[in-house]
């Protein structure tokens, strides 16, 4: 298996990106926080179909985390990344560090307003600045043809997608399925800091989503019935906290009171100290091996 290239600047990022387009390839691109798993596999695979050359970023954001929050503590391991991007085909790892980013005197930020409000973005007030500019960035250094991204993380998606949208940028941006472990819970690097008791207890939202799913597809479109059985079972698990549970259009995440195929129920719940998102279209349902 060949040797993987990392980048660590920006001038030669744009180089190679230059020199890549220049030839006419096609460009995939996965942007990425690191401490890789299954989730972020499935995005490689498929930025590997697709496109002519794969480029995968790993940096950790400092703009999206606010005060109090993990990112000093989130987890980091090159090697490792190294290797399972390795597995996966990608040909450029773009990791740079947060001098490299956002260099002495910067000042410019992207805001994506009304869809960035609600569930995450009220739960963590300038998060999803810190998203954007730093995807815009990302954007324009890679140049990418695709870029992908994860479901679990449903909001980002819809907040990104509207950024490309609203400023006529070149890249298509390609959603794929949350990836789950056997038993239901969504693949996330914070699932490392889950205990061997909390873990089990985190499988409460896989479970909330799918009986909301069941609901739904059984003819219930009441949301009131569906978050009265959601509550419920996540009322049932002693660990769990709730931030929010929200039913919300899945294109411009509005509140919804009655469903239908393309309504987002999503959840944020804390299980210990660990903030976990998760959601289900609930007309499509989720699926993992054995269910829980």
């Amino acid at each position: 298996m060949p040797d993987i290239s990392i980048i660590t600047s920006v001038r030669e990022m744009r180089e190679w990106t230059a020199a890549a387009r220049a030839e006419g390839a096609t460009i995939s691109f996965v942007p990425t926080m690191g401490f890789l798993h299954e989730g972020h596999a499935s995005l490689m695979r498929e930025g590997r179909k697709r496109g002519d050359l794969l480029v995968l970023s790993i940096f950790v954001n400092p703009t999206q985390f606010g005060v109090g929050e993990d990112f000093e503590s989130y987890p980091r391991n090159l090697s490792r990344d190294s290797e399972i991007a390795r597995a996966c085909g990608v040909d450029i790892i773009f990791a740079p560090d947060a001098r490299e980013m956002y260099p002495a005197g910067f000042q410019t930020w992207v805001n994506v307003e009304t869809v960035s409000l609600p569930l995450c973005g009220a739960s963590r007030p300038g998060h999803f600045r810190g998203v954007t500019t730093v995807v815009a960035k990302l954007f324009n250094i890679v140049k990418p043809t695709f870029a992908f991204f994860g479901e679990k993380d449903f909001q980002q998606l819809t907040v990104i997608r509207r950024m490309v949208d609203d400023l006529n940028m070149e890249v298509e941006v390609v959603g794929l399925p949350t990836v789950r472990e056997a038993d239901g819970l969504a693949m996330s690097s914070r699932n490392s800091y889950l205990s061997a008791a909390e873990r089990k207890s985190a499988l409460c939202l896989s479970r909330a989503l799918d009986a909301a799913s069941t609901l739904y597809r059984s003819g219930v479109v009441s949301v009131a019935r569906m978050r009265e059985e959601v509550m419920g079972i996540l009322g049932r698990e002693p660990e769990a906290r709730i931030d929010y549970v929200e039913f919300r259009d899945g294109e411009n995440l509005e509140e919804r009171e009655l469903a239908d195929d393309r309504t987002v129920l999503a959840l944020a719940v804390r299980i210990g100290s660990t903030r976990l998102i998760d959601n289900v279209i609930v007309g499509r349902g989720i699926t993992w091996k054995e269910k829980c």
